[in-house]
């Protein structure tokens, strides 16, 4: 089930009004949410409902047995360690067999003149996999390194790893703050559910007006990218830099708010990427929720910066080889993560990683000169990676790039500027980003000059909802579904 769809739309106040007005308790709430949360999943496809309960069992079994093994460090490590491969095997098979099998067959047929026809066939990845995967992976972990204790119940752990809001998409929760969440008693916070309410308007926003806008411009041209000059080709990559983000924090910001419905905080997954004033801090403001899942579980267990220069050079390509691949099952994800490893390791050669981490132009309306072409710079840098990220071979990705950056300054065949109205959408919806970049989300305005007035927030709020019924785009599934 989709969350710009009309079957959400009907979901959503009946499971609500379920939760807080007939499934009274803890453990009902509990058991709603796991029911509630399996037929969100299966509405797309009920047959990969089995991996899902598969990966909850495993991963709950093997706390249990983690737990029961106390004082055998060894036999601990044993469970933990089968959990994580059965978890990573069934990952493995759904979302890499075909792009390994014909990587094999392309070797095969180049040294040997064999073709392997056997060893591929047609497999559907499952919506998600990757997000719940990882969370049932960090929970076996925490456990194992005494993180967190194992839970007894069962219903409550089944509501951790398949909780709806953010089961396809993430933000990827770790068990020691969603699960305690299942574990205590709720309440329902009237100013809690606004703010979520406001925070899931905001997402809607993102992603139906700016993101399915961008998509319909970029999926026309980027096929066509030999035929335009640099700035042309400019302007398409910076919309699809807009699209990816706003698709993808606009579903961040419609889980985390739909969360605080039901009395949850989830973890903030995006911060002002653009806004960044070096590669490092914009992958620490990118998709949080699965950069700190690869910082504490392999680039910290491999040595992180502790074991000297050339150890952490190597544990970076490691890691943004892994992010490359968790993306997609294609050389243009590994080529991206791997390009923004090479960035990292001249950050942290020229000691510059960890600055920044305060918000830019802090108690200042406008960032300085310095702030601004270090953001620029950086935003650059970033979208050479998308370039990448978004094309369907290494032989676009260079191609577009090369054709982009040795045509952007001639002006001799002058091309229409593509998209204007969407860069112009695109404009001011980063502006309203800028002013509200301290905040959770754009929508926190109650201390906001005319906004403390209830009557100016419904008047923008009806605004907002005008704008989604008459400017929303093509409908387009969400990016990250994909991953």
């Amino acid at each position: 089930m989709l969350f710009n769809s009309f079957q959400f739309l009907v979901f959503l106040p009946i499971v609500f009004a379920l939760y807080w007005f007939v499934f009274k308790g803890r453990r009902w709430q509990n058991l709603l949410i796991v029911v509630a949360s399996y037929i969100f999943y299966g509405w797309w496809d009920w047959r990969f409902l089995g991996l899902i309960a598969l990966t909850s069992i495993c991963s709950f079994g093997s706390g249990m047995l983690i737990e029961h093994l106390e004082g055998k460090r060894r036999y601990q490590q044993l469970v933990s360690g089968v959990n994580i491969v059965i978890n990573l095997l069934i990952l493995g098979y759904f979302k890499y067999f075909n792009f390994f099998a014909s990587n094999l067959d392309t070797l095969m047929q180049s040294a040997f003149g064999y073709h392997l026809d056997w060893v591929t066939t047609e497999i559907v990845l499952p919506v998600g996999i990757s997000f719940y995967t990882f969370q049932a992976l960090s929970y076996s972990i925490d456990v194992y390194q005494r993180k967190i204790k194992a839970t007894h119940d069962v219903i409550e752990f089944f509501a951790f790893i398949s909780f709806f809001p953010q089961l396809v998409a993430g933000p990827i929760e770790r068990a020691t703050n969603l699960l305690p969440q299942f574990q205590r008693d709720r309440r329902f916070d009237y100013c809690q559910a606004v703010d979520g309410l406001r925070q899931m308007l905001w997402g809607f926003l993102k992603k139906l007006v700016i993101a399915d806008n961008c998509a319909v411009t970029v999926n026309a041209m980027w096929g066509q990218y030999e035929e335009l000059s640099g700035l042309p080709l400019l302007v398409i990559v910076t919309l699809f830099a807009i699209q990816i983000y706003c698709d993808f924090s606009g579903y961040s910001d419609i889980a985390i708010g739909c969360a605080r419905l039901f009395g949850f905080r989830l973890m903030r997954n995006f911060k002002n990427p653009y806004f960044a004033r070096s590669i490092p801090e914009l992958w620490r403001r990118w998709h949080i929720s699965l950069m700190s899942w690869f910082r504490d579980y392999i680039y910290i267990p491999l040595g992180g910066n502790r074991r000297g220069k050339f150890r952490m050079i190597v544990n970076l390509f490691i890691v943004c080889g892994v992010s490359g691949l968790w993306h997609g099952a294609n050389w243009t994800y590994i080529c991206w993560g791997l390009y923004h490893a090479v960035l990292l390791t001249i950050y942290n050669l020229l000691g510059i990683n960890k600055k920044y981490s305060d918000e830019v132009a802090r108690s200042r309306f406008l960032p300085s000169v310095k702030e601004f072409f270090q953001m620029a710079f950086t935003f650059f840098l970033a979208l050479i990676g998308l370039v990448m990220f978004r094309s369907e071979s290494m032989t676009q990705a260079t191609g577009f790039i090369s054709k982009m950056l040795t045509t952007l300054f001639d002006f001799s065949a002058s091309q229409p500027i593509l998209g204007k109205k969407n860069l112009i959408m695109c404009a001011v919806f980063m502006f309203c980003e800028w002013i509200q970049r301290d905040k959770q989300h754009a929508l926190q305005i109650d201390t906001l000059g005319v906004f403390r007035h209830s009557i100016a927030r419904f008047a923008l709020y009806i605004a907002i909802a005008v704008i989604l019924f008459l400017y929303s785009g093509q409908v387009q599934t969400f990016i990250y579904f994909q991953f």
